[in-house]
């Protein structure tokens, strides 16, 4: 289920069949890496929603949570999340990202975190970045199967 106003309404009526929080993280910078990290940000919202379609009733996407990519703490947003998780109630929590350098603190966020490399799709043919994105979400589909199935 997706963070909007009908789909939230639906989630509170059935919370306890969705048993899955997944929160896509997206760095931004105004530096040299503006334009890698909006390419990222273009192809995580496509990835994330691809994957909601196949798996609405199971899942809640949450919004992206975009972030400084230089300067801000990364320790402090995972001590804000979990304080905030701890009050939610889901089995499982997965953090989605193509920002590698998230794999350093992969051992303090709760949950799992799932990387995920960065397609940039505005070098593809239409056909090939569709194709290109199937391949992507049947991959993160088994990655979250996977996880389920521990």
């Amino acid at each position: 289920m997706k963070w909007t106003y009908k789909e939230i309404g639906m989630y509170q009526e059935s919370k306890e069949y969705v048993d899955s929080l997944i929160i896509p993280m997206n760095p931004i910078s105004f530096g040299a890496q503006m334009k890698q990290f909006s390419s990222m940000h273009e192809f995580m919202g496509i990835l994330m929603m691809e994957v909601e379609k196949q798996l609405k009733g199971r899942l809640l996407l949450m919004p992206g949570l975009t972030y400084w990519s230089e300067g801000q703490e990364r320790a402090d947003l995972i001590e804000i999340w979990k304080l905030k998780l701890l009050e939610a109630d889901f089995k499982h929590v997965f953090w989605i990202t193509s920002d590698s350098e998230w794999k350093k603190y992969e051992e303090q966020l709760p949950g799992s975190l799932l990387w995920i490399p960065s397609i940039p799709l505005e070098h593809l043919e239409e056909g090939q970045a569709r194709q290109m994105m199937n391949d992507q979400v049947r991959q993160m589909l088994d990655m979250l199967t996977q996880s389920w199935n521990k």
